[in-house]
This record gives structure tokens, C-alpha cells and sequence, in this order.
């Protein structure tokens, strides 16, 4: 036998008993017989009322119908609210006033399983009275006694890792400390609660403690009121300030978590304790105590990496000293979930993530391998972001758009690097003045300078050579708009029209109707580093069904003339803080993005390569591009070579 602690109740979901009668050939004989009375039972055994039934009990006394029906709900336990279909198996044996008949039950347990076993059901004649059926709980199973339960137990099935590009694991079960507090141990919960406030914080973790003083008010003295749970290094850093603090309490534990609490946090998502709405939501294969997964990729493929729960129907028997325990009638086995495995590089998301680690408003940072398109790091700030905006976001490029319309006119010929254009002050097209940032004035300079110095008149007066079919066709080779499966959502990007000479202008240099994702943006620079289009690579197994194609080779003269314009934007335009970086050479271009035309915030941007490597990083409302895009590129790059 096993004991009842040794397996985990299943919750049953029907909110009311479904049961279905099959009684072959019945309709056909005589009500008088036991056949009759057989089919009235089952019959009444589905409805719940058995006042057409008589029964007795084994010593022959009377037995009422209504405490037949109470035992038949108390004895099928967990299985009362589970569809039950009842069969008879062939005709009744009658010998004399004694007969016997077998049936069979057919129950849908908890998450469709199906579990069939027969049953014997005894009768016998009284006079005039007719067939009784003789009631013992061994009717609805044949070792149940009087007192015993049904009971349906849940075989939990152990969630599996997602696994990085070398296949280590990189959820695994890390240590942590809950901290909280005791309320009849609390002297001063204001003091306490500032104190806390300030060791959190030293940490750069918030936590929210508005309500905090109505919850120690309706609270019992000795509740455990859960504050935060810390990975026990960080936990370590504030030990010696808030152990000594009057009311608090600690719970030591392990939680399946990343390498670090910012690590590729919004691609990650978490998987936790289901809550009550997991349970409602998927009530067949989630109870309490399961492992859920919560956004990012651990919800995406949550059913997979939970797999799936065996289950096990026991008979509940209390013993004379109040102890209960189970004999197991029947069991499937748990299906443990299957790993998922993805692109990153855990250096790399490590070095992305320390680079954003300083940035206090929201920001991004998407790193692909140039040789085969993989996705090496994805983050997200601050703290690793609660939404993935490097994959899913969707904003205006601004000025790093420029290396989209720069291949669409070196590959139309309608320029070449070495060509003057004109870069004013201001340019207007039909009634709409375009502008440089900071007023900028280059004159007439060779197209490359307008590039890495980024003159957005330049690019004005040179859209009508582009056209809007220029300008599509130029992102359209370059990968964007297209339709991507990564595994998981990723905004590939939308071109605008270009329908108006305006919003032609516009968007060439990255403004207008056209938005994008900083993934979208790195997988631009990806290939031009690469001379053509691949599609973005995360998870890699399970693969995506429905992955783009790669694209046709870049123009070999313009993609080379392009690379020559990114690097000189590092060595002498607008992204010079990156010319000494570790490691090789730098390609790249700045971005300033407006977003708002009552606003005079703007995203700054930073997209190139080094090596491999090609990256993407946005800053929202952090300004040109050169003032906080790049100096978390230069952070990024200087932590990856070590």
C-alpha cells in the first residue's frame, strides 16, 4: 500500500456526474426479470434516482434507494463528477431467486484517460415483491468496503530545461531566500519597512510594499507575510541589514532560474508555481503544486516542457487509528517534458546583459552570429525588462534606416560612395521642411560622408532617385517585412508606402510610417556583413515550421561599398567612442529616432558588426544615437572580448 502523502490529489474538473447507459438487447425483455431490474439500476445509477429499484442489503434486510444513492457518491470519491458509462455484459445468470449480472464501467478520469474494469452485480427474488438488487459497495468496484473512497492521485512528470546552443541547461534549480515577515515580531513596521526598502534597492530590486501595512493588519501573529524571493547571492549582499530587523523571517528553498536574474529575462520568461487562473484556465492537466511556465518561451512551450502527469485511482481507507492510506487500482505514468533548445550564446546574452545593466530607461540589445544567422543574445533593460521589446517591439528606425536606402541607391547606381551630394541645412519637399540634427551643414560632400556623418537632407534629395519601389525592394533584399518563424513572436518589420513625395523623403532616412525591431534592424546588419539575407535563428529545436528563405546575394559592389560607409561611420562620422574597442574592426551606424511629433524625446540606435557578431541596440528616449546607443555598444563589445 501506499501512503497518502505519497501522491498528489488530482483536482476532478466536471462540475456535475455524466453517465451513459448501454444495455444491449434490454429494451427487448421483460421488466419483471432480472434483466429488467438490471437496466432500471444503471439507469437510475446514472440519473441519481433509484426509486423504481428495490434493494436489500447481504443479510437480506431492506435498504434504502436514497441511501444507495448517497453511498454510490460517497464510495466512487474523486470519480463522482466523472463521466461513467455503464454496460451490461451479456444476460443475468439466474439460478432460482438468485441471480447475478455482470457490467461494465467505463470512466473518463481527469485529462481524458480512459480506465475499464468489470463488476458484478447480485440480485435476488422476494415473492411478490420482484427482483431486489442485493446493494454492497463491491458493485462500483470489487474490493471497495463500506467507508472506503475513490480517490484520484496525480504522478507529477518533471518539467524539462531549455537548453542553450551547447545544450546546457540554462534553467536549473538555483537556491534561494524568501524574505518576510512575522507580525507579532514586529516592533517598528514603518523603520523595518524603510529599512527593507533601502536594502532592496541597494540590490536594484523593487519591491512593492504599498499595502504592506494592511497586510500585516489582517494578518494572524504568526503568518509568514512573503515579501521577495532572492537568489541567495544577492541575498548574501544584504544579509547583515535585514536579518537584525525586528519581524522579518527567512525561508531557505531552490527555484528553476536562470544563470542570473536579468539573463534573456523577457525571452525566458519564468516558470513558477501555477496559480489559481493557470489551474481554472487548464484544469485537466494543471493542479496545484505543478510548475507553470509564465511568458517568453517558458509559456510558448510550456506543455511540452512540462509534460505530461500520470495518474493513479486508489482506494482511500481509514484505519481504526485514523490513519489513511491507498491501494492503488490503476496507474498510467508520467511523461516527462521535453527540453527546448535555443540559439543563445551564454557569454554573449551575459555581456548584453551587463551592458544594459546602467541604462534606467527601457532598452534592447539583439546580438546574431553573421555566419549562420543565430540569435545569441536577446535583452532587455532595465533588470532584463518584463517585455521583449528586442524582439517584439515595434518603432521607428530613424537614421540606421539610412544602410537600407544607402544599398537601395549604390545598387541602383544612382550613387556611388564617391558622389557629391549636397547636404543643406534644411531641405522641403512639397511644403514639408526635413531638417539635420543640430542644424548640421556639410555642403556637398562625397556620398559616404553624408552617410557616416549621417545628413538626413542628403538622403531627402536623393529619395526621388530611390523611389518607394527602390526603397521596398532595397529592405525586401535586406530581409524586412518578411515573414519570419523564429519559435516565438519577432517583429520582422513594416516598409512604409512611400506613397507621397513626403513620406518618400521621410522614410529613407528613417522616418515616417516605417517601424522596426531591433532584431529586424541586427538581422540588416547581419547581412550586410554576411552579402545576404538570413533569417534570424532562436529555437532550434523544436525547429520553426514555416522559416523564411534565405534571401538572393547582396549586390557584391554596393554591399562592399556599404561595409566601407559603416566603418568609417566608427572611424570618423558619428559612432567614433567605438574606434577603440576590443577586438577587430567596427562597422556600424547611428540611429536617432523621433517617435513623437508633440515630443522632443527620441530613440537612440546603434546597429553594425565586429567579426561574427552583428548587434542591434535601441535606448528608448535616451537621445542621438552616439549618446546612449553607443556607449552601450562599446560596453557590450569590450565585456565580450573579456
Amino acid at each position: 500500500m501506499l501512503h497518502r502523502r505519497q501522491l498528489t490529489r488530482y483536482r476532478p474538473v466536471a462540475l456535475v456526474a455524466v453517465m451513459t447507459l448501454v444495455a444491449g438487447g434490454l429494451a427487448a425483455c421483460s421488466k419483471d426479470g432480472p434483466d429488467g431490474t438490471i437496466k432500471d439500476f444503471l439507469a437510475g445509477w446514472r440519473s441519481g434516482n433509484l426509486s423504481s429499484v428495490g434493494f436489500v442489503g447481504a443479510d437480506g434486510g431492506k435498504v434504502a434507494a436514497d441511501d444507495v444513492v448517497t453511498q454510490l457518491q460517497e464510495l466512487s470519491g474523486d470519480l463522482a463528477k466523472q463521466s461513467l458509462v455503464l454496460t451490461t455484459v451479456g444476460n443475468p445468470k439466474t439460478t432460482g431467486d438468485i441471480a447475478s449480472s455482470e457490467i461494465k464501467l467505463d470512466w473518463t478520469l481527469p485529462g481524458g484517460t480512459p480506465w475499464s474494469y468489470s463488476s458484478t452485480v447480485r440480485l435476488t427474488k422476494q415473492n411478490t415483491k420482484g427482483w431486489r438488487v442485493v446493494w454492497e459497495p463491491a458493485i462500483v468496484q470489487s474490493e471497495l468496503t463500506t467507508g472506503d473512497k475513490l480517490k484520484v492521485r496525480r504522478i507529477a512528470s518533471k518539467r524539462a530545461a531549455i537548453l542553450d546552443a551547447a545544450g546546457t541547461a540554462l534553467v536549473t534549480p538555483r537556491d534561494v531566500v524568501t524574505v518576510g515577515l512575522e507580525p507579532q515580531k514586529i516592533e517598528n513596521l514603518a523603520q523595518v519597512q524603510k529599512a527593507l526598502d533601502t536594502a532592496f534597492k541597494s540590490i536594484k530590486v523593487t519591491v512593492d510594499m504599498s499595502n504592506l501595512a494592511d497586510r500585516v493588519k489582517n494578518a494572524d501573529p504568526t503568518d509568514f507575510i512573503d515579501l521577495v524571493t532572492l537568489r541567495r547571492p544577492d541575498y548574501l549582499k544584504i544579509r547583515n541589514a535585514v536579518r537584525p530587523l525586528k519581524g522579518t523571517v527567512f525561508n531557505e528553498g531552490t527555484r528553476n532560474l536562470a544563470p542570473t536574474r536579468a539573463f534573456a529575462r523577457a525571452l525566458l520568461g519564468t516558470a513558477d508555481e501555477a496559480t489559481r487562473e493557470d489551474i481554472d484556465a487548464n484544469p485537466d492537466a494543471v493542479a496545484q503544486g505543478d510548475v507553470v511556465g509564465h511568458g517568453g518561451l517558458q509559456q510558448r512551450y510550456d506543455t511540452a516542457l512540462r509534460g505530461t502527469s500520470g495518474i493513479s485511482v486508489v482506494i482511500a481507507r481509514e484505519a481504526a487509528d485514523g490513519t489513511v492510506s491507498d491501494a492503488q487500482l490503476f496507474s498510467t505514468k508520467p511523461v516527462d517534458g521535453k527540453p527546448i533548445k535555443v540559439s543563445l550564446d551564454t557569454a554573449t546574452q551575459n555581456a548584453a546583459d551587463v551592458a544594459l545593466a546602467t541604462q534606467k530607461q527601457p532598452s534592447s540589445l539583439i546580438a546574431i552570429k553573421v555566419s549562420d544567422g543565430s540569435v545569441l543574445a536577446v535583452a532587455n533593460g532595465p533588470d532584463g525588462g518584463t517585455v521583449d521589446t528586442a524582439l517584439t517591439g515595434q518603432v521607428p528606425p530613424g537614421s540606421t534606416f539610412k544602410t537600407v536606402s544607402a544599398y537601395g541607391l549604390l545598387q541602383k547606381k544612382a550613387v556611388t560612395a564617391d558622389t557629391p551630394v549636397a547636404c543643406p541645412k534644411t531641405a522641403t519637399v512639397d511644403g514639408r521642411e526635413f531638417k539635420n540634427s543640430g542644424g548640421e551643414v556639410l555642403g556637398s560632400v562625397p556620398f559616404h560622408e553624408d552617410y557616416s556623418k549621417s545628413c538626413n537632407t542628403a538622403f531627402v534629395g536623393l529619395a526621388p532617385k530611390l523611389g518607394a519601389a527602390g526603397l521596398n525592394e532595397a529592405a525586401t533584399a535586406l530581409g524586412l517585412g518578411g515573414q519570419w518563424d523564429l519559435g516565438i513572436d519577432a517583429f520582422s518589420g513594416k516598409i512604409s508606402a512611400a506613397a507621397t513625395p513626403t513620406e518618400l523623403a521621410a522614410a529613407t532616412f528613417g522616418q515616417g510610417a516605417t517601424a522596426v525591431s531591433p532584431i529586424s534592424m541586427a538581422s540588416v546588419a547581419a547581412a550586410v556583413a554576411r552579402g545576404q539575407f538570413k533569417q534570424p535563428k532562436l529555437v532550434l529545436d523544436p525547429a520553426p515550421a514555416k522559416a523564411a528563405a534565405d534571401g538572393a546575394p547582396l549586390d557584391p559592389a554596393a554591399v562592399a561599398a556599404l561595409r566601407s560607409m559603416m566603418r568609417e561611420v566608427v572611424t570618423g562620422g558619428t559612432g567614433t567612442a567605438l574606434r577603440d574597442v576590443k577586438g577587430k574592426p567596427v562597422f556600424g551606424k547611428t540611429g536617432t529616432a523621433e517617435f513623437d511629433d508633440t515630443s522632443k524625446d527620441t530613440h537612440s540606435w546603434f546597429i553594425g558588426y565586429q567579426g561574427d557578431v552583428a548587434f542591434a541596440v535601441m535606448v528608448q528616449k535616451g537621445g542621438a544615437g552616439s549618446e546612449a546607443a553607443v556607449p552601450v555598444v562599446k560596453t557590450f563589445l569590450n565585456a565580450l572580448a573579456g
